[in-house]
Order: C-alpha cells, then sequence, then structure tokens
C-alpha cells in the first residue's frame, strides 16, 4: 500500500516547537491512529523509527513519528531535558496529532526509553486505547548505563558531550538527577488500558528482564511477545514489518 507523509510542528508549553512527521496511508482506508515515541537520543528520522511508521501506515495505521527536544528538527538543546520535558513533548505530539486528523488515537508506542515514556504517559491519559513497549526498560533511570564514567562529569559541570549510538549528544544534569528515583510502578499500577509488550529474548542494551518486570506489574489485560532473532533497535527492514503486522493483528479489536 502507498503512503503519504506530511510535516506537523508540534507546540509545547514551553514554546520549544517539535518536528513531526503524519505517515498515512495513500489509497487504502485509515482503520486506525497511532503515535511512535523513539528510543533515547535517536530522532522520528532514526531507520526503525521511519520503517516502523511506514509498515503501520500499509497496515492503515496512521502514525506520527516526532522529534523529543534538541533532537532531529525539532527546537530546544537536548542537554536541557529532564523527564518532564519528555512527557510534555509526548502529550504535546498527542494533541496535535489529533488536531490536525481530527481522529482519536488508538495506539501510543514506545521503542526503549520511549516505550517507558508510554507507560508514563497511559497512566495520564487514560483516553489512549492502548500501549505498545518494544524493548523497553522497567524504569528510566536504566539508560544511565550509556553514560558510562561521564555521569560524574555530567553533575559537576552541568552537562557532558557523549557518543550514544554513533551520534555525538549532549546530556545535562538535570535528566540525569530526574531519572535517578522514578520508577514506573505507580504508572503501571494506574494504568488501565490493554498493553502489548515486544521484546528479543537476546537483546543486550535492554534486558528482556525489564520485560519480565514490566509485564508481572501490569494490571490484565496484557501481553507479551518474545521478538526471535531482533536486536534491540530492529535493525533489519524485515524485523519492523513484523513488528508492524503483529500491532496491527494485536490491536485489530480496538481500531477504528
Amino acid at each position: 500500500m502507498a503512503v503519504r507523509n506530511t510535516s506537523l510542528t508540534i507546540a509545547t508549553p514551553r514554546g520549544t516547537p517539535l518536528s513531526g512527521v503524519l505517515v498515512e496511508p495513500r489509497d487504502g482506508p485509515v482503520l486506525g491512529q497511532a503515535c511512535i515515541a523513539h528510543c533515547f537520543a535517536c530522532s522520528k528520522d532514526f531507520p526503525a523509527t521511519v520503517r516502523l511508521a511506514r509498515a503501520l501506515a500499509e497496515e492503515g495505521i496512521a502514525t506520527l513519528r516526532f522529534d523529543f527536544m534538541g533532537l532531529g528538527d525539532s527546537g530546544g538543546e537536548f542537554r536541557d531535558s529532564t523527564l518532564q520535558t519528555y512527557c510534555e513533548d509526548l502529550g504535546s505530539a498527542l494533541e496535535a496529532l489529533e488536531t490536525r486528523t481530527g481522529r482519536h488515537t488508538n495506539l501510543l508506542i514506545g521503542h526503549s526509553f520511549g516505550g517507558a515514556m508510554a507507560i508514563y504517559m497511559a497512566a495520564q491519559r487514560g483516553e489512549l486505547d492502548a500501549i505498545v513497549t518494544i524493548a523497553a526498560p522497567s524504569r528510566p533511570g536504566h539508560v544511565a548505563h550509556l553514560f558510562g564514567d561521564s555521569a560524574d562529569e555530567i553533575r559537576r559541570d552541568g552537562c557532558a558531550q557523549l557518543t550514544i549510538g554513533g551520534r555525538p549528544v549532549e546530556i545535562g544534569r538535570g535528566f540525569v538527577e530526574s531519572i535517578e528515583e522514578p520508577t514506573l510502578d505507580e504508572a503501571l499500577e494506574s494504568m488501565t488500558q490493554p498493553l502489548l509488550i515486544l521484546h528479543a529474548p537476546g537483546d543486550t542494551v535492554v534486558s528482556v528482564d525489564h520485560a519480565r518486570r514490566i509485564f508481572q506489574q501490569a494490571h490484565h489485560p496484557k501481553s507479551f511477545v518474545a521478538l526471535h532473532r531482533t536486536d534491540h533497535l530492529l535493525s533489519r527492514p524485515e524485523h519492523t514489518r513484523y513488528v508492524a503486522g503483529l500491532i496491527r493483528a494485536w490491536a485489530a479489536n480496538l481500531l477504528d
């Protein structure tokens, strides 16, 4: 199925504009609507995010992919990010999506750190129909392992430049401090939406034990699917197509 890409500017409470792309079926019917929260320090143009949004649109699910603050084409500085700004950005993206299309958002999909953000948002927005996490950590602070010995430098100097996923990014003290204590426990206790957990048993970045902990804490209805032979970043195109098909099949009874 052919798809259509439409650029979207997303306003935030802080006045920082975010950049998004709405991917929709060009010819076939729109069966539902989704938003993707991308992995930590990635962007809407990260290969797996682009492929997943396209594959979902080919399944009839219009999908927004967007950049969090300071990443990709969005405004602001990534070093000013905190857990709060992430939540604000995701909430703003959902609002902009529904304003643009006039449709209800059925699915919030989060990849890696974005999966933790999706669970946070689920607890705040009960109107979302369902949540999907892909390779998500069971606590946001898990990303701190990416900082290595630089964590002390960040606390001392206020920020430090790191290379994450082959890209240079500046991490600020506010972000490090914001993820030290929070867990997903309260959000998982509060959320009432169906939850689909997708995780590769061989994930070397976020262990599958994180998926087990999320599954144990979440209320029913909940589902877990092991992504056999995939990696953390869904590097192979056939893996993103497989994930899109799983999401479409799982969410069939929720879609318009």
